[in-house]
C-alpha cells in the first residue's frame, strides 16, 4: 500500500481523486453498536481505516449516534461499495 503522504491528486481542479483517502459517516440507533459496526463493516470489503480516525457523536437526545471515519481508497467502485456495505445494514439509517 502506498505511504499517504505519497498520494497525490492527478488533476487538482478535479472532484474525487483515486487512490485517495476519504471520510464516510453512518448513523443509527444508539444501542446498535455502530462504533464497532461500521469499521467492521468498512474492513470487510478491504478497505484500510485510519488509525484513531473514527468519531462517535450522539444526537441531542441520545436516541441516534454517527460514526465517522477515514479510509483509503483505490478506486470509485470501491468507494461505491462502501456506503453499499453500510446501507445494507439494517442498524444503519443513513450514510454520507
Amino acid at each position: 500500500m502506498k505511504n499517504l503522504d505519497s498520494i497525490q491528486p492527478q488533476n487538482p481542479q478535479q472532484g474525487f481523486q483515486f487512490p485517495g483517502l476519504f471520510e464516510i459517516t453512518a448513523m443509527g440507533s444508539a444501542t446498535a453498536g455502530l462504533e464497532q459496526k461500521v469499521p467492521r463493516l468498512i474492513e470487510g470489503i478491504g478497505l484500510a481505516v485510519l488509525a484513531g480516525s473514527v468519531r462517535v457523536r450522539p444526537s441531542r437526545e441520545g436516541n441516534y449516534v454517527s460514526v465517522a471515519l477515514s479510509f483509503t481508497c483505490p478506486s470509485r467502485e470501491k468507494y461505491d461499495a462502501a456506503h453499499a456495505a453500510l446501507r445494507a445494514d439494517p442498524d444503519i439509517r443513513w450514510t454520507l
